[in-house]
């Protein structure tokens, strides 16, 4: 394999997975740019039920990243009838847990959202948008799996052509809810909960059709959906630290004030859309990684990791950089409001300097889970946890500036560059073989 072969290889993935990941924040960006003309309280509202909603969703993440590796791995190995019968029960998984979570979050709701410390005008907004979008919790969930079951299948494209349809309907629909019909915080998150199950739709008829060929049943099959379950423990405990991560980072912001809040929502939502963005990589990786470790190719593993890597570096660079050169004309497209643009031009520089960072880390996260080192990710992903907990009392006082906040938020992320490269560079990472169980190597 050359490098220039496999550059063409990862950017077949990377490049559809690009315009995926990034038509994912697109919407929610354009969500806070029109929630951000309601009022200073209801983006503060969108920022704290955001939060919540994102956190819920990420913990079930290994839908999509256990499915994925799960099913290349198969693939890798000639196994296409399991592989496609572990992509039709990765949607029962995901439609189970969903409703699953969208049930707790109903029943917990209040108390969720009065543990961020907002004002009661922005816990009323933000209320509004939770309770809403419980609605199409299942909906997402279900995609995350159909998501997953495509990548596993080295398909990119597919996910590219539902996100950007569905994307763009919400889009379309929160216009006419909220600046239309004048239906508030609750008319965006309507918007985007049809929009979500429009998606779920797509995914499933897609992934069916795309099974129906191995002939394999599409009932649910509570043995391998527990398999799919066990495969997605310890990416679960990962994410539940990370989202956790983030989460504190919000609260943090809310307590610092309505204007700060505002502030950190935008310019957390332009950090999350850069993450969706290098994200496209770690995709590649999981796919890549898995399906070379399941065809026993340890060297085609340890050279499609490397470029990924390579390629994370300079992408963090672009997007680092040009986030912080047009960080004014950024803040401008999201709020008129003198205070807030102040703290949101400085917050964007933050985002722009950690953006390396930020690309390394996703890289790495992405190899370790497509080579089925899910167990070392929990316990690195708790570490960093600490570090951000820790981390929370120095900056948790009224007095300290927002920057505080941001400088926490990338010493977060390179304690996750330094765990997960002290694991590549020892060779521990790799496992040959089609199960989660496979042979070690290095």
């Amino acid at each position: 394999m050359t490098q220039r072969s496999l550059d063409r290889q990862i950017w077949s993935l990377a490049g559809p997975a690009v315009l995926t990941l990034a038509s994912e924040p697109l919407y929610l960006l354009a969500d806070t740019a029109i929630v951000g003309r309601i009022s200073t309280e209801a983006l503060g509202g969108l920022a704290v039920a955001t939060a919540v909603l994102l956190f819920a969703s990420g913990m079930l993440i290994f839908l999509t990243f256990g499915t994925a590796a799960t099913v290349a791995r198969l693939l890798g190995a000639d196994e296409p009838a399991e592989a496609a019968e572990q992509s039709v029960q990765g949607l029962w998984l995901g439609l189970g847990l969903g409703v699953v979570v969208a049930i707790g979050l109903a029943v917990s709701a209040d108390w969720l959202l009065g543990w961020f410390g907002a004002t009661p005008e922005v816990l009323d907004e933000a209320s509004t948008y939770l309770r809403v979008s419980l609605w199409g919790m299942p909906a997402v969930t279900v995609a995350m799996a159909g998501t997953g079951a495509l990548r596993g299948h080295l398909d990119t494209r597919t996910p590219l052509a539902v996100a950007v349809g569905t994307n763009t309907l919400n889009v379309a629909l929160t216009i006419t809810f909220v600046l239309v019909l004048g239906a508030g915080i609750g008319g965006a998150a309507l918007g985007t909960v049809i929009a979500k199950v429009v998606a779920a739709v797509a995914y499933g008829w897609i992934v069916l059709r795309l099974v129906r060929r191995q002939s394999v049943p599409l009932r649910p099959d509570p043995s391998r959906i527990r398999s799919l379950a066990v495969v997605g423990r310890d990416l679960f405990i990962r994410t539940v630290a990370l989202r956790a991560s983030l989460t504190i980072t919000v609260a943090l912001a809310s307590r610092k004030g309505t204007v700060a809040l505002a502030a950190f929502q935008v310019a957390f939502q332009w950090w999350a859309s850069l993450a969706y963005v290098l994200d496209a990589l770690e995709a590649a990786a999981q796919s890549l990684v898995a399906r070379a470790l399941g065809a026993r190719d340890a060297a085609a593993a340890r050279l499609t990791a490397g470029r990924i890597i390579r390629w994370a570096v300079g992408s963090g660079v672009l997007l680092g950089g040009l986030t912080a050169a047009l960080a004014p004309w950024i803040a401008r497209i999201f709020t008129d409001d003198e205070a807030v643009l102040a703290l949101l031009v400085a917050s964007l520089a933050w985002v722009g300097l950690s953006q390396p960072i930020n690309g390394v880390a996703f890289a790495l996260d992405g190899i370790l889970v497509g080579a089925g080192d899910q167990g070392f990710l929990a316990v690195a992903m708790v570490a960093s946890t600490v570090v951000m907990g820790l981390g929370a009392f120095t900056v948790a006082p009224a007095g300290v500036p927002l920057w505080g906040l941001w400088l926490l938020l990338a010493a977060f992320m390179a304690s996750r560059v330094g765990l997960l490269g002290l694991r590549y560079r020892s060779g521990r990472w790799m496992h040959m073989g089609s199960g989660a169980d496979a042979d070690p190597v290095g």
